[in-house]
């Protein structure tokens, strides 16, 4: 009796897994700001690769063979450019941050809006009446859209096989079961119980305050 095909023959390895993680900025810091505390200052630098790692923890087998390979850290942020704190931010994301291998950022200017109307009279109420401050403000607009976009973009092109989405939006629950019926995984991390429908309709979920974030040294 003969044996299998290829018997004695080296084992192949599994491809890699390719793993690209999505952040929605302000969504994300405002998790940490709540969960964590102000004063805590990521390493954004070993964010990447950390994060990677976790998805690994999730979604290789005992066992498997291959290993998941960090393909990119994609950020999304908005800033005022009127605010000298977020002309400071913008400088920082796409003059350091983006720098950092894998990262790209995507820094949207957001838009102004109208100032509210009076519920009576329904004439624009463009100052305070109480200190004679602006009541215009600014929306943010794009930054979700931007992130589902480069989300079905890339797996359009096949440049991942599991994304993992830093954010509580449940505004992308759409995208995710679209991804999901196309077979591709992603992972959602979060600040729990913030975001709980998002992370229901993810393949799998992790708490980013019990893995503990690597912080800057």
């Amino acid at each position: 009796m003969t044996g299998p095909v290829g018997a004695g023959a080296a084992p192949v390895a599994a491809p890699d897994v390719r793993v690209r993680i999505f952040v929605d900025f302000w969504n994300f810091q405002l998790g940490i700001n709540q969960a964590i505390g102000k004063k805590f200052q990521l390493d954004w630098k070993a964010f990447g690769p950390w994060i990677t790692q976790r998805a690994a923890e999730l979604t290789l087998e005992a066992g498997q063979q291959g290993r998941m390979r960090y393909e990119g850290l994609h950020v999304y942020l908005s800033y005022n450019p009127k605010k000298p704190e977020d002309t400071k931010l913008r400088h920082w994301a796409t003059n350091v941050l983006d720098r950092f291998p894998g990262v790209q950022v995507t820094a949207m200017e957001r838009k102004p809006k109208n100032p509210p109307d009076c519920p009576l009279c329904h004439v624009s109420v463009a100052v305070c009446p109480h200190c004679g401050g602006s009541m215009a403000g600014t929306v943010e607009k794009g930054v979700d859209t931007a992130i589902v976009t480069e989300m079905i973009r890339l797996a359009w092109e096949k440049s991942y096989d599991v994304a993992v989405l830093v954010s509580s939006d449940r505004d992308f629950i759409p995208a995710v079961d679209f991804l999901d019926k196309k077979g591709l995984k992603v992972i959602h991390a979060g600040f729990p119980p913030k975001g709980v429908d998002l992370a229901t309709s993810c393949w799998a979920s992790f708490d980013l305050k019990k893995a503990k974030l690597p912080e800057r040294p």
